[in-house]
């Protein structure tokens, strides 16, 4: 059992990454912050009272000694946090501050201060650095990895089984032009098997290889999350935006994690799961970032400046997914991030840099490319086609709304029910269900990834896709562009697989995302919406080939002309669909400009992208991770939603008029023994300190694991403490008796200036000051008396009172 703010924390075995909890807690290393990666923790306790869980620390006079002990070496522990509790910002920025004018003054005594003093300057930039090179050779190997074991479900290479099937026929001297991708050094599993590549046998032999391989692959998966690292599954982004928003999460982004994470994800995808690598590598990033802490003091021993860090390397996660440094600094800014000061954009700008220099120095794909889909279109498009363009917004709107709902939906009945006790069978099904309904029709058959490239690619006369099958009869070979044609039979047979392709994407990644495997939803979402622009491009295409004399294609698509572009379409549509799902905005656009280096179609992805949103807003308010966030209860204050009723801090605050008074400790009046009692009595992370219990004025606030620690320490190394000595946390200690045990002074250890507002403070600006300072708990006083107070968890809890949720629901149900 875990506290959090002042809650039981019990762990329920819904699946099993609750099921290694304990083991994990016990494995790692308190450095590793950790993930809880759709773990199910249940806080319904019945003791709901005013202070927080026993590990918050809170202090803007924070020390990393006790000055008032006669110990002038540090005590090990003060200052620190427990799993599942919250930093606190203010006193982490405090610290920081403190030890860079320390650094500071101390560079003008001496030569070597002076270079300490640059190294600790430089050293931000060089953790930004070693960051991008770790990521960015990570993202390279998972690139080729996934590449090279999507292609073995297929066949496989005689030059060399490491060859994957593009790489294989390179060399090749006996392709042909029409069948570029066969050659004979590259053998189908049925050709190598059963010797032979056409008929129904051969047929049977390929379908039963791929979907044994698919098979393997997802076991292999979803065994070795299971057995190493149950924080490896999901996404990852939700978990890091609560991170980021200042919650500890022990062993998520440790090492175990990281190795686990990074062969799960290559295994996963190529398993043909409908779920993509993105989300992941972000959670990827995130974990080189944490452990590279470590090799710098100033971010191993400082929670707030280490979450600078991680913002960063969620930047760094998206510059290395999409081949978009840009887009990811603007994606952590706008999505991910709780605190984004100036320093760490310029550190993000500097380190997706480095991690895209270092992917275009690996060349994943053998294109120069830093994605798999990059194209660039020719044509301009027309004003009238915003029209077309807006219509693919609202498609994606609906599309992003529904999958929302049908996805928690699918998610809290894996929570709640026998199918979140199978987890490893739950993989199998889908998986077997995904490889036998995927294998006949090409479009589902290959990887996602080039699904979305042959969806955005403009067609040209060299291109042997169905999709470019039309009637060229008419066309000069010299002529640079391809004017609009009729659609030739394989287009129409290509636009019925792509229509059966879209059902099918829509309805299996509904239960994909969410399974115990890394799944990312950003390919799967741009497929859906990329299938769907194609569609609606042909169409549009066809439409003004044969009715270019109507009004809205006269004047500017002329016959013989090149009006319409389907994979503009396609790229329009896919924005729209992602914007949906995840509500993005303006990193979308630049994510998705960067992707295609298609700089003239701002516009036109602005448009959707905005529609998208605005469509899917009027359904539902929260995108998937915000969504995700609430049903795993994770303590996230979401700094986009408006608190608007009219409520004040008395009606919210603890303890409420039929709770027991709240438990303060006295600055003069209490034994070592009255303290103990109380810390084992109670569950609350931390005790105001008043004058006395009459007076009721208060002096400060103390947290409960500062106070244990402290304790143990002096009684071990401090001579005379027992059980009758007096507890001080004045600044002087009056005379003592005659033969009474010496005083412990616990002044150092105290918060002086603990945040409070008076009862009458609106809850909107005490909400807003939590928000924006990273609180824990907020003290209420009336005339300078202690009332209550108000923690984190009350203010989430009235919150979803108010949204009409149950509040009990909250925190980790």
């Amino acid at each position: 059992r875990v506290l959090w703010d002042g809650e039981v924390l019990s762990m329920d075995n819904t699946g099993y990454c609750n099921d290694s909890f304990n083991s994990i807690r016990s494995s790692t290393s308190d450095e590793d912050m950790v993930e809880i990666a759709g773990s199910t923790l249940d806080f319904s306790n019945t003791e709901d009272v005013p202070p927080l869980d026993r590990d918050y620390g809170s202090g803007l006079n924070y020390s990393d000694h006790i000055p008032d002990l006669t110990l002038s070496e540090p005590v090990p522990g003060v200052g620190t946090y427990e799993d599942f509790n919250t930093i606190d910002w203010v006193r982490e920025k405090s610290k920081d501050r403190d030890r860079h004018r320390e650094i500071t003054s101390k560079s003008k005594e001496s030569t070597w201060a002076l270079v300490n003093s640059v190294c600790d300057a430089f050293s931000g930039w060089l953790l930004m650095l070693l960051i991008g090179l770790m990521s960015g050779a990570l993202a390279g190997g998972i690139d080729i990895s996934a590449h090279w074991m999507t292609d073995l479900k297929e066949g496989v290479c005689l030059n060399g089984f490491w060859f994957n099937h593009e790489h294989c026929c390179w060399t090749s001297n006996e392709t042909t032009f029409q069948e570029r991708d066969k050659c004979p050094q590259w053998k189908s599993w049925a050709e190598l098997i059963i010797g032979t590549t056409e008929g129904p046998f051969a047929y049977i032999m390929n379908y039963l290889m791929y979907v044994c391989w698919a098979l393997l692959f997802s076991f292999l998966a979803v065994t070795l999350v299971r057995a190493f690292a149950p924080y490896a599954c999901g996404s990852g982004i939700p978990e890091i935006k609560t991170i980021l928003s200042g919650f500890i999460i022990r062993g998520y982004l440790g090492k175990w994690t990281l190795v686990i994470k990074t062969i799960t994800l290559v295994l996963a995808v190529s398993s043909g799961l409908s779920l993509g690598k993105e989300g992941p590598l972000v959670h990827v990033a995130c974990c080189c970032g944490n452990i590279l802490c470590h090799l710098f003091t100033k971010y191993r021993k400082n929670e707030a400046k280490r979450r600078e860090v991680l913002s960063a390397a969620a930047a760094v996660g998206v510059s290395v997914a999409f081949g978009a440094p840009i887009g990811g600094v603007l994606f952590s800014l706008e999505e991910v991030s709780y605190y984004f000061p100036l320093k760490t954009l310029w550190r993000s700008f500097f380190a997706a840099l480095v991690a895209a220099f270092t992917l275009r120095s690996i060349n994943p794909f053998g294109n120069s490319r830093l994605v798999l889909f990059y194209v660039e279109f020719h044509t301009p498009w027309h004003l009238l086609e915003l029209v077309p363009f807006i219509l693919l917004g609202i498609f994606g709107g609906i599309w992003g709304a529904f999958f929302i709902r049908a996805n928690i939906a699918w998610c809290r009945r894996r929570k709640t029910t026998w199918l979140g006790h199978y987890p490893v069978l739950e993989v199998l099904v889908v998986t077997a269900v995904t490889a036998v309904v995927a294998f006949p029709n090409s479009y589902t058959r290959t990887s996602t990834s080039e699904l979305i490239s042959e969806l955005f690619n403009d067609c040209g006369l060299l291109d042997s896709s169905k999709l470019c099958n039309y009637d060229n009869a008419n066309v000069t070979k010299s002529s640079n562009e391809l004017p609009d044609r009729p659609a030739g039979n394989d287009v129409y047979t290509a636009m019925w697989q792509l229509s059966l392709a879209l059902v099918f994407k829509m309805l299996i990644t509904v239960v994909t995302f969410g399974m115990k495997v890394p799944s990312g939803l950003f390919i799967p979402s741009m497929a859906v919406g990329a299938i769907a622009g194609r569609l609606l491009g042909i169409g549009m295409e066809q439409l003004a080939y044969y009715h270019h004399d109507w009004v809205i294609f006269r004047g500017w698509c002329s016959p013989g002309a090149d009006c319409i572009t389907p994979g503009l379409y396609a790229m329009v549509g896919a924005a729209a669909c992602l914007g949906g799902v995840t509500r993005m905005t303006v990193s979308l656009v630049v994510i998705m400009f960067e992707l295609t280096g298609g700089l003239e179609y701002i516009v036109p992805l602005m448009a959707a992208a905005m529609t998208s949103k605005w469509v899917a807003d009027a359904i539902g308010r929260e995108g998937i991770y915000e969504a995700h966030i609430r049903l795993n209860g994770y303590p996230f204050l979401e700094a986009k939603e408006e608190f608007s009723h009219k409520t004040l801090a008395m009606d919210v605050m603890r303890p409420r008029r039929s709770d027991p008074p709240l438990s303060v400790l006295t600055q003069d009046g209490m034994t070592v023994e009255d303290v103990e009692t109380m810390i084992t009595d109670t569950t609350y992370s931390g005790f105001p300190v008043v004058v006395s219990h009459e007076s009721q004025r208060l002096v400060g606030f103390v947290l409960r694991r500062d106070l244990t620690i402290s304790i143990d320490n002096a009684r071990q190394r401090q001579d005379g403490i027992v059980s009758t000595s007096r507890v001080f946390f004045t600044e002087y200690t009056p005379p003592q008796p005659p033969n009474s045990p010496p005083p412990l002074k616990l002044r150092g250890i105290m918060d002086l200036s603990p945040f409070t507002v008076t009862d009458h403070t609106a809850m909107d600006i005490v909400v807003d000051i939590f928000r924006k300072l990273g609180l824990r708990q907020c003290l209420i006083t009336h005339n300078g008396r202690l009332l209550g107070i108000i923690t984190k968890k009350d203010i989430l809890k009235h919150v979803a009172q108010i949204a009409n949720r149950d509040p009990d629901s909250i925190l980790f149900n």
